[in-house]
């Protein structure tokens, strides 16, 4: 089972070596585990995993390898976690009661309400219609329903359909050496790439240099420019909420991406751009980059790929304040078009399948603001996608 573990671990790509497995199996052998599951799992990080960039890499592997067993031997087996019973309260509806259920009529209407409820409520409820709450039809809450309301409480999306979370929500960084699914991407991304001859003659020219000595029967060296990407790249990577679903192809892009960009800049951001944005999701919230500080510091030769499902309410585009997590001063839509007027070579990825896009209002407002360039993340889109910026 070890050393089958073990094995994992190497294919998955982490840097283990034997030396460090030999350790972990003295550390067993002294019963430093003391037969725990939980205990061996954080002997076995400590030993086998040297940069935290690979804790979720690990966190997969051993998963998979030791799935089944029970990371919480020590719990009573009568003691029901307190998030079960918190999930008893959760409100299921069927289609037809969720149909039944209207919306308060706008973006304005919704946080005026809100702010009136917040000052009039003094107790906690539960499954009604009005009051914030758990498990009602209140616009209000956590873990109900309705179509269009404020998220509040709730460790997770269910139905993706908040128009403003209020919670401290956790998102990941991509992971740049992802390799699976890359090759076929790497070939779409280098119709972009344009070589052009720049800078000081610095670089050796081995062809004219034989052909030159070979002529006049000395040697008689030869000098060229250096080769260098002319191709700059600024990538906005939507994260988190409904992108989650998109992580794996996310991933591939981006590695792609690095491999084939030299001059290329990344940043996060959430749903829509608006004033800030990110490059560490961990210190999203201490760590912000001003955009107009990006708009600023790159010129306008760069070429602008975002890369996101721009499913959202449409609020969060059109209306100030309609971000899901901060108070946004000014609409995502005047942050877009300030990006796509700077930069003449814009495109948007969308991971959503192209055949959904006309089912999804946000999408079509997004896809306006890009001028119609919004490609699928798909090796036809990004032949499209690439041929628009190589323009």
């Amino acid at each position: 089972m070890f050393i089958q573990f073990f094995q994992d671990l190497k294919a998955a790509g982490l840097p283990v070596s034997l030396r460090e497995y030999l350790t972990l199996m003295e550390a067993l052998d002294a019963d430093l585990a003391e037969r725990r599951v939980e205990d061996f799992y954080y002997l076995a990080r400590a030993t086998l995993v040297k940069d935290e960039a690979n804790l979720d890499k690990f966190d997969q592997v051993f998963s998979h390898r030791f799935k089944g067993l029970d990371l919480m031997s020590d719990a009573p087996v009568t003691d029901l976690p307190e998030e079960w019973l918190k999930k008893l309260t959760e409100k299921h509806l069927t289609e037809e009661e969720k149909a039944l259920i209207e919306s308060m009529g706008g973006f304005e209407k919704l946080m005026e309400t809100l702010k009136k409820r917040l000052e009039e409520q003094t107790d906690r409820h539960q499954g009604g219609n009005k009051w914030i709450g758990t498990a009602g039809t209140s616009p209000y809450g956590a873990y109900g329903y309705n179509p269009e309301g404020v998220r509040i409480g709730q460790n997770e999306s269910r139905h993706r359909r908040a128009v403003k979370v209020w919670d401290k929500r956790e998102f990941k960084d991509l992971d740049s050496s992802v390799e699976l699914g890359t090759r076929n991407i790497k070939v779409a991304l280098k119709r972009l790439r344009r070589f052009a001859r720049q800078g000081a003659a610095e670089e050796l020219d081995l062809d004219t240099t034989i052909q030159a000595t070979a002529h006049k029967g000395l040697l008689d060296i030869k000098m060229r420019p250096e080769r260098r990407n002319a191709v700059k790249v600024l990538l906005f990577f939507d994260v988190g909420g409904s992108m989650d679903d998109h992580i794996k192809v996310c991933e591939e892009l981006f590695s792609a991406a690095r491999t084939e960009f030299k001059v290329m800049e990344y940043f996060y951001f959430h749903n829509c751009l608006y004033e800030f944005v990110w490059q560490n999701n961990a210190r999203r919230h201490t760590q912000r980059i001003p955009t107009m500080d990006i708009l600023h510091k790159y010129p306008s030769d760069y070429k602008v790929i975002f890369v996101g499902d721009a499913s959202m309410g449409p609020y969060e585009i059109t209306y100030p304040g309609g971000s899901v997590e901060h108070w946004n001063e000014e609409p995502g839509a005047a942050w877009m078009s300030r990006v796509t007027d700077l930069y003449n070579k814009a495109v948007w990825l969308n991971p959503v399948p192209e055949r959904h896009w006309r089912y999804t209002h946000s999408i079509a407002i997004m896809r306006d603001l890009m001028k119609d360039r919004m490609y699928p993340l798909t090796l036809e889109g990004l032949e499209g996608a690439m041929k628009e910026l190589a323009r």
